[in-house]
């Protein structure tokens, strides 16, 4: 009889084991999934563009396809129970009413036990390596850009350029020295002002946490903002919000990310790094925080172009300060206009009515 029991706890161990393994592979988030699987389990995820984006895709493919086995599994046993252990199958058997029970059996029990709590922690196991690679800072970012978002646009700044992406083989600093000084006279209200400093010390209108550059591509209600960047680069973004909160979100990215005002006094860290776009193409952008009345249309682009293209738009971008981001787009042969926020209108003179959409078919 003890072997009979020892026999069947192996048995039990031993599933327990396999499962315990198998969802240690079918977790492994660097590892891709086989494209026809992904196809049906990423559920209209978009096709990542940066290697974060792809160990998240990864991992969210494999963890569908362990909760499918496991789903399936547990459907199995309950459809098996009730065909193999209901009242017309037992009389046919001539058995009881009730089959044996196993309330009290305690190996089992253990299993049942250990089993789902092994799932959760392989589960957060993966869950916290993908979130610490997504956020780590130590990606030696060759560019940094500032955004900033606001009722209901999108300001983008370079504030830093390395020397390998520079037509002089110098770093750039982008910072604009005049106009973040004047950023930092209005952190304090003048003290003879009614009710002055009202927000630990500091104005209700202060703008000194945000960031101004010299070179800066400024959306308008006519203009979608294209953000240019380099492939094969790594790159730190910097989030701030000028009045409410937004979000900074690229589809293909796989990765949203809130802006706030204050981010610092929000216990925010604003920055946020990616270690290369790997393709050349335009990128969406959107705000994924409702934000007020015309939320829809705040979209941007992302022109992801060549290292090569990046060092001649900087470079044309240094020595024409006044003109458009259009025309320095057109100057590297790029499109000088978003070309990906289509069929959503940036356009709000004319959209009061609900109708923001156009026909993506049509001609433009």
């Amino acid at each position: 009889m003890d072997k009979e029991v020892n026999r069947g706890f192996a048995k039990k161990a031993g599933v327990a084991g396999a499962l315990l393994l198998g969802g240690f592979g079918l977790a492994g988030c660097d590892v891709a999934a086989p494209e026809a699987l992904a196809n049906i389990l990423d559920m209209g995820w978009p096709d990542p563009v940066t290697p974060e984006g792809t160990q998240m895709y990864n991992f969210w493919v494999w963890t569908w396809l362990a909760a499918w086995i496991i789903g399936i599994t547990m459907w199995g046993l309950f459809i098996m129970a009730i065909v193999r252990w209901n009242r017309k199958a037992r009389a046919k058997q001539g058995a009881g009413e009730f089959p044996k029970q196993l309330q009290y059996n305690v190996p089992l029990e253990l299993v049942l036990t250990v089993v789902p709590i092994v799932i959760v922690m392989v589960l957060f196991f993966f869950t916290v390596q993908a979130q610490t690679r997504t956020t780590a800072l130590d990606k030696d970012p060759k560019v940094t850009v500032d955004v900033t978002g606001y009722q209901w646009n999108w300001k983008f700044g370079y504030a830093e350029v390395d020397g390998e992406l520079t037509a002089d083989g110098r770093d750039y600093d982008g910072l604009d020295t005049e106009r973040q000084a004047l950023a930092e006279d209005t952190k304090f209200d003048p003290e003879d002002m009614h009710n002055a400093n009202p927000i630990h010390g500091t104005s209700m209108g202060d703008l000194s946490y945000l960031n101004f550059n010299q070179i800066e591509t400024i959306g308008s209600t006519e203009e979608v903002p294209v953000l240019v960047l380099p492939t094969d680069t790594p790159i730190e973004f910097r989030l701030a919000s000028g009045d409410v909160n937004h979000a900074f979100w690229v589809p293909e990215f796989l990765f949203k990310r809130d802006v706030y005002a204050h981010p610092e006094n929000n216990q925010q860290q604003r920055a946020f790094q990616i270690e290369r776009i790997e393709e050349e193409g335009a990128f969406v952008g959107r705000c994924a925080e409702m934000c007020g009345t015309y939320h829809a249309m705040m979209n941007f682009e992302v022109r992801a172009v060549t290292p090569e293209k990046f060092e001649r738009y900087i470079q044309f971008r240094r020595d024409n300060p006044g003109a458009a981001n259009s025309e320095a787009l057109r100057s590297i042969g790029e499109e000088p206009y978003a070309t990906s926020t289509r069929p959503f209108v940036s356009d709000r003179t004319g959209t009061r009515d609900g109708n923001n959409t156009v026909d993506p078919n049509a001609n433009v």
